[in-house]
């Protein structure tokens, strides 16, 4: 493997963590804004 594909790599690696993360985010505040709406409906 050449040095520019290593470096290519640490790069879609360090996207992919920083993804996974967002993604992780996203999925927790989805959870909570659902959680959310249903604790506000009058029963």
């Amino acid at each position: 493997m050449s040095t520019a594909d290593r470096e290519r790599l640490k790069e879609l690696e360090q996207e992919n963590r920083e993804l996974k993360r967002a993604n992780e985010i996203l999925r927790k505040a989805s959870a909570y804004f659902a959680q959310a709406e249903l604790d506000r409906r009058p029963e």
